[in-house]
C-alpha cells in the first residue's frame, strides 16, 4: 500500500468502546460542542481508513492510573498490524515508567501517548526527565497532547515554552506535538516554536482555526516536521484530508504530511 499514515487517532477495546465514548464525551461537552464520528472500536476505524484511503493508524492509548498500563500494553500487542500503530501510555507516577518503556520497545511498538491533563502533570515537571532520557535511550516517539483540553480549565500544562524547555534537555527525544504545536493557544506556537525543528500534527486544529494561521504556521515550519493526524473518532479523517487539502500548502508539502514523514519517523528505530 501507499497511502496516507494518520498519526493521531483513537480507539478502544470493544467491551469498553461504548462507555469510554460516553464518558469521554461528557468530558468534552463541559465546555466545547463536540461529538464522535465513529464508535471507538478498531474495526470502525478501519472501515474509516478505508473510504478515506489512509494506509495506517497510529492509536494513541492514555493511561489515567499506573494500574492501566498493563491491559493497555496487552490490548495493544493484540491490534498491532500492518495497518494498526499502537501507541501504548506509561503514566508518570508508575513506579516501574522506565521498565514499562523497555518493553514498549522490545514489542516492537514504535511509541507512548502522553497527556498532561488527564494523567495530571506539566510537560516539564522534573519527575518526567527520567522517562524522556529512557524514551531517548530507545528512541521511540512519544506523541504529547500540547496547548490547552477542551475538557479542562486552561491551566498550562502543555505551553509551547514548556515544550521548548524538555527538548533543551533532551534534544534527541522524538516528541511529537499535537493540535499543531499547542491546541487554540496557536499565538504562542507562531512566537515560540514556528520554525524549529518540533514535529507537529494537525489533528483537531485546521476545524477550530483561520485558514490564513493555519497556513502561515505550516508553511513557515520545517516541511518535514508536520504530520497528518486527525484525532478521530472526535473528527473525521475525510473532512481532515479536505481540510489540509484546502490549504493549498503545494505538492510537496501535502506528501510530505500525509505520509513521507510520519514513515520516516516510524522507520528512524
Amino acid at each position: 500500500m501507499n497511502g496516507i499514515i494518520d498519526f493521531h487517532t483513537h480507539a478502544f477495546p470493544d467491551a469498553l468502546a461504548d462507555r469510554a465514548l460516553q464518558l469521554l464525551l461528557e468530558d468534552g461537552r463541559k465546555m466545547y460542542d463536540i461529538h464522535a464520528y465513529l464508535d471507538g472500536r478498531v474495526s470502525s476505524l478501519l472501515s474509516s481508513m478505508d473510504r478515506s484511503g489512509i494506509e495506517k493508524s497510529v492509536i494513541c492509548s492514555i493511561a489515567t492510573k499506573p494500574s492501566q498500563f498493563d491491559p493497555i500494553f496487552a490490548w495493544s500487542k493484540q491490534i498491532h498490524s500492518e495497518r494498526i500503530e499502537p501507541f501504548p501510555s506509561v503514566h508518570p507516577d508508575d513506579s516501574r515508567a522506565t521498565e514499562r518503556i523497555s518493553l514498549i520497545r522490545a514489542e516492537g511498538l514504535k511509541g507512548i501517548k502522553f497527556h498532561p491533563y488527564y494523567q495530571n502533570f506539566a510537560l516539564d515537571d522534573k519527575r518526567l526527565f527520567p522517562i524522556y532520557r529512557q524514551l531517548e535511550r530507545e528512541k521511540l516517539v512519544v506523541i504529547v497532547h500540547t496547548g490547552f483540553d477542551l475538557a479542562f480549565e486552561r491551566v498550562r500544562k502543555a505551553d509551547p515554552l514548556k515544550i521548548i524547555r524538555v527538548l533543551d534537555r533532551f534534544p534527541s527525544l522524538k516528541l511529537v506535538t499535537t493540535h499543531l504545536g499547542s491546541w487554540e493557544d496557536w499565538e504562542a506556537v507562531e512566537r515560540h516554536i514556528m520554525g524549529r525543528n518540533i514535529y507537529m500534527d494537525i489533528s483537531f486544529s485546521l476545524d477550530c482555526m483561520d485558514r490564513e494561521t493555519a497556513r502561515k504556521i505550516i508553511l513557515n515550519h520545517p516541511k518535514d516536521h508536520v504530520l497528518f493526524g486527525s484525532d478521530s473518532p472526535w473528527a473525521d479523517q475525510e473532512q481532515t484530508i479536505r481540510l489540509l487539502k484546502s490549504l493549498e500548502l503545494g505538492e510537496e508539502r501535502e506528501r510530505l504530511i500525509l505520509r513521507e514523514n510520519a514513515l520516516k519517523l516510524l522507520s528512524a528505530m
